[in-house]
């Protein structure tokens, strides 16, 4: 009997502590659906008349579409995995996280997170470029430019997973990153954003308090990741999702925002209070009727227009995560808002 009972606290330590420490099983693939797209951590970019949109999966999915309603199934970025991936991180064995889409200079650069041990800082950030993302051109081709950052499990208490660049008022690109425990980054980088101008120059701009120690890395608290930083008038408005994504309709993850005038912050939410202790103003949340909960979302503005972009846990459809594409507005003030009905 103590032997049984010694074996089920085990067991039961165990459990929690998987649980605390890897995101849960992933939900099944529902069919794709051209009305009712899935994706998870999506971003977007418009090449001649067709919005294309990336997202979290094997080898980089997409999809496309000329007037943001229906869309069509395309090819993966990758048909195999480059080969710097599995020099930097040979256990990784999983799907490409978190891509970013930006043009710049003639190119289209995406960016994408490897993450070998989910829920740890054992990750890496790649770079990719095409000159277009038409994958009926002749012209279309991804060409890989390697690792830009990597994560060290005992090293670094931040999480090289979910980039994303912004371009300055001076031109300078800037590279942003980073989740849970020491939060998101900011660091400067090269004209061509083939690396870090200044790798030792880092700006930590927003973060969750953490009761843990160093390289403890539980994922009970400190959550925070898929931030996105948009110049709208005179501020950078940095969007990061607080709380626990993947749980389908048990997720709470949900989307805050503050600005800053400078790019490397400090980022302010409404009532003024630092996003580097914990603050933002909560933006986007689920409506309990048809998304229980969303986030990891972009801002673009395209032929004069602003979108908000996000993936979120269909009540509908079990859980299940979908594309959210919807106009941005702001109020009088200068805050976004944003609308799902």
């Amino acid at each position: 009997m103590l032997k049984k009972l010694l074996y089920c606290s085990l067991l039961l330590i165990a459990v929690n502590s998987y649980s605390q420490e890897l995101p849960p099983p992933e939900l099944p693939v529902l069919p794709f659906n051209p009305k009712n797209p899935g994706v998870h951590d999506p971003v977007m970019a418009k090449d001649g008349d067709t919005f294309y949109v990336f997202g979290t999966g094997k080898g980089i999915p997409t999809m496309y579409s000329k007037d943001l309603k229906t869309w069509t199934e395309g090819k993966p970025v990758f048909d195999k995995l480059p080969e710097w991936v599995l020099k930097a991180l040979p256990h990784f064995k999983g799907d490409i996280w978190a891509p970013d889409i930006i043009f710049y200079k003639g190119q289209y650069h995406l960016f994408y997170a490897c993450n070998a041990t989910p829920g740890k800082p054992d990750a890496a950030i790649g770079h990719a470029t095409s000159p277009t993302l038409n994958q009926k051109s002749p012209d279309y081709k991804w060409t890989d430019h390697g690792k830009i950052v990597q994560s060290v499990m005992g090293r670094d208490t931040w999480q090289a997973i979910d980039p994303t660049v912004v371009v300055d008022d001076s031109g300078t690109p800037w590279f942003v990153f980073g989740s849970f425990w020491d939060g998101i980054k900011a660091v400067k980088m090269t004209a061509d954003m083939m690396g870090l101008a200044h790798p030792e120059e880092w700006h930590s701009i927003a973060r969750r308090p953490s009761s843990q120690k160093p390289y403890n890395y539980g994922l009970e608290d400190s959550q925070i990741e898929g931030a996105f930083v948009y110049k709208h008038n005179d501020y950078y408005y940095l969007f990061a999702s607080f709380d626990m994504c993947c749980r389908g309709v048990n997720s709470n993850y949900h989307v805050v925002v503050g600005r800053s005038k400078s790019v490397t912050g400090p980022y302010v939410d409404k009532a003024g209070y630092n996003m580097l202790d914990g603050n933002g103003t909560d933006f986007a949340v689920g409506d309990g009727v048809k998304y229980a909960a969303l986030g990891h979302n972009a801002v673009y503005k395209i032929d004069g227009k602003e979108y908000f972009v996000a993936h979120g846990y269909s009540i509908p459809d079990g859980g299940t995560s979908k594309l959210i594409v919807t106009e941005l507005k702001w109020d009088k003030n200068g805050w976004p808002i944003v609308n799902f009905k």
